[in-house]
């Protein structure tokens, strides 16, 4: 089994291809008129579905077979609170100067400080949402300074 792509439903498609194409310092890859679009890079995929085409579109859109309405209903699951149960993990070479970026961009609400956990190996990351809450992670090489984490490593 191969992971063909992370689907990630939204509430407005247009704002999240647009943060993910700043985020991701790339243009999207490809998009289905306005229903799906993709961001294809270093091997990966990330999918953003509109969750509102298809009962806005009905005449566009054509299925078969059984549905099952717990699964097909894609614009309940784009209006419903987010419950942050997963996370996108990005890995960069600076952490501080993503960090940076992200922050210079203004493309979200909810950005955490640079943060620092170690229980097997010293850890920096830090967090922050795109416009339907979803949880995004990004951890990399940090120099901390003047020992700013001292007061919460763990000897």
């Amino acid at each position: 089994m191969h992971l063909g792509s992370i689907y990630l439903v939204v509430n407005d498609f247009e704002k999240s291809i647009s943060f993910y194409e700043k985020l991701l310092e790339i243009p999207l890859t490809s998009e289905n008129n306005g229903r799906f679009a993709q961001f294809v890079f270093e091997g990966h995929n990330i999918s953003i579905m509109n969750g509102h085409f298809d009962v806005e579109n009905p005449d566009k859109v054509v299925n078969k077979g059984n549905s099952d309405e717990w699964l097909a209903d894609l614009q309940s699951r784009a209006a419903a609170p987010n419950t942050h149960k997963f996370v996108l993990n990005f890995g960069v070479e600076n952490l501080k100067s993503e960090y940076n970026r992200i922050r210079d961009l203004n493309i979200t609400e909810n950005l955490s400080d640079i943060k620092y956990v170690c229980y097997v190996a010293p850890y920096y990351y830090f967090h922050f949402t795109d416009p339907d809450g979803n949880l995004i992670e990004v951890t990399g090489s940090y120099m901390p300074e003047n020992d700013e984490f001292e007061t919460n490593k763990q000897k």
